[in-house]
């Protein structure tokens, strides 16, 4: 079973090795750079659409970042 917890790991991995800032992240996105703190931290998820242009800024797919890839 994928739990939330898993989500939010690669979610924050993927984001830390990514070589761009919160604010760099925010502002691609259009959204406070608060949201990225809380998606690092685990107190959040971003909204669908936010995650796939967020997958599509960091160059990770989307299925990964969902764990779909766990069996």
């Amino acid at each position: 079973m994928i739990t939330l917890q898993q989500i939010h790991k690669r979610l924050a991995e993927e984001i830390d090795q990514s070589g761009l800032s919160q604010v760099e992240i925010a502002n691609y996105l259009n959204i406070n750079q608060s949201n990225i703190s809380h998606y690092l931290k685990g107190d959040k998820l971003p909204a669908l659409d936010t995650l796939a242009n967020l997958c599509k800024l960091l160059d990770v797919d989307t299925n990964y970042i969902l764990c779909q890839d766990l069996k």
